[in-house]
């Protein structure tokens, strides 16, 4: 499976990328704004408000590939808050706590963090557009 999949682990790593911070922007946006969905707003000064600007604007980042690294390092951190504040007073098992999705999130984006932005994304373009810096020779005395 590795000689037919591994050639294209770039462009499934961008895909799983986009998707999981589609998902999370929406997480954001339901807290934030109440769609998808028609749901009521949080306080935007509150736990709740921040998680959602931090689902809302890591998950867009995220999707884009904008400083992706730093982005799903904030939104990991958010979902084993997530988990430890929520889920974890209930029962340790996340399977019985209803706390799947925030420890799925944290590891995703744990990686994420590690892998970076990758093709597809705004960071890629940046690179590419951005000009070789010369390899400064020294001179010896």
């Amino acid at each position: 499976m590795d000689r037919f999949l591994g050639r294209f682990s770039p462009y499934l790593y961008a895909i799983l990328r986009i998707v999981a911070g589609l998902m999370f922007a929406m997480h954001g946006s339901q807290k934030l704004f109440g769609v998808p969905g028609n749901r009521p707003t949080v306080a935007l000064a509150s736990l709740m408000g921040i998680a959602g600007v931090i689902e809302f604007v890591g998950g867009l980042m995220i999707l884009v590939g904008l400083l992706a690294s730093y982005a799903a390092f904030v939104a990991s951190g958010e979902m084993a808050c997530a988990y430890f504040m929520a889920h974890f007073p209930r029962h340790p098992l996340p399977i019985i706590n209803q706390g799947e999705l925030a420890v799925l999130y944290c590891f995703l984006f744990l990686y994420i963090a590690s892998q970076g932005s990758g093709i597809w994304s705004v960071d890629a373009l940046i690179r590419k557009m951005r000009p070789a810096r010369p390899i400064a020779v020294r001179e010896s005395i």
